[in-house]
């Protein structure tokens, strides 16, 4: 049994991934300071014998013994991370120095969860993880870019200076349960306005693509990866390869909702991708790793959620 710290535990991909780390049998220790994260998604942990929570802000140091630490805290939305952007690249960046040095304290591994935002607007297609981007640096997106940018940098800074045990993947659009509603995000956007009845905003003209991985997929690709031997750091892109274009999520979206909704038609924001969709070479080389779950059956469990959760 492992003692397994989860900062960002109570979000979307942490409780998850707390799920199955107790599934699996280790401690698990829950961090959130609930700006994102809801008690909602762990609610149905806190009675389990090995889990525990702790509201913390990963912007300030953390004292506990911990064998491994799953890096995940930090808003991932752009309504959320552009709400109070300073804050946003604090987290990405203090709270990186924090960890990193809880871990080589402990002598803890640890993994990154970084993003496929790292690549910007990026003009390699598909990207792979030798891509180094092209960000913007002063952008409204730039504070999670840059932020996630940095704690790379200081990832494999205490990697080689330090010899820390890390762990570092970039993930590419991921959706399922627990989703926040008003996260700003594409499929959480489709589903609930069409679930409401309402309008469906398509920003552009629909034709940007985004490659969905569901969220199962991508827990079982963060418990690969940090099962890895030491030589392993990454970063390994994780995500589904399976490409589709703004309109036919939203046409996917209509059809499996049963909903009336129309499109409308919006400007696209500043520096938003065109193109994302991820080469998973590497994935499926070290982790013997790939996608499962195919967009239909992955939306419907996601619709089921939003209905139950519209309807509470």
């Amino acid at each position: 049994m492992a003692r397994i710290l989860v900062t960002g535990g109570a979000g979307f991909l942490g409780s998850h991934l707390c799920d199955r780390l107790i599934k699996d049998g280790n401690d698990t220790l829950c961090l959130d300071n609930f700006f994102t994260g809801s008690k909602r998604n762990i609610s149905h942990l806190m009675s389990h014998s090995h889990f525990e929570l702790m509201r913390h802000d990963v912007t300030f140091p953390l004292y506990v013994e911990i064998d491994q630490i799953f890096n995940l805290a930090c808003p991932a939305s752009p309504v959320h991370y552009q709400y109070d952007p300073v804050q946003t690249t604090k987290t990405s960046v203090h709270g990186a120095i924090n960890m990193l040095g809880l871990a080589k304290r402990t002598g803890a591994r640890i993994f990154q969860a970084s993003t496929s935002e790292v690549y910007g607007d990026p003009e390699q297609h598909p990207q792979q993880e030798s891509y180094w981007g092209r960000v913007n640096p002063i952008g409204p997106r730039s504070c999670y870019d840059e932020g996630k940018r940095c704690a790379e940098t200081l990832f494999f800074d205490y990697h080689r200076q330090h010899n820390l045990d890390i762990k570092v993947v970039r993930i590419f659009n991921t959706y399922g349960p627990r989703m926040h509603p008003n996260d700003g995000r594409v499929v959480s956007n489709f589903i609930v306005q069409a679930i409401k009845g309402q309008d469906i905003t398509i920003f552009g003209d629909g034709s940007q693509t985004r490659s969905f991985c569901y969220v199962d997929d991508l827990i079982e690709g963060f418990i690969r990866m940090m099962a890895t031997e030491k030589g392993v750091t990454g970063p390994i892109n994780l995500g589904n390869p399976g490409e589709f274009t703004m309109l036919e999520l939203a046409e996917k979206v209509i059809k499996l909702t049963s909903s009336k909704s129309k499109l409308v038609f919006q400007a696209l924001p500043t520096d938003d991708p065109k193109q994302r969709q991820p080469d998973i070479t590497l994935a499926k080389q070290h982790l013997d790793w790939e996608p499962k779950v195919n967009l239909e059956d992955g939306l419907k469990e996601t619709i089921a959620y939003f209905r139950k959760l519209l309807n509470d």
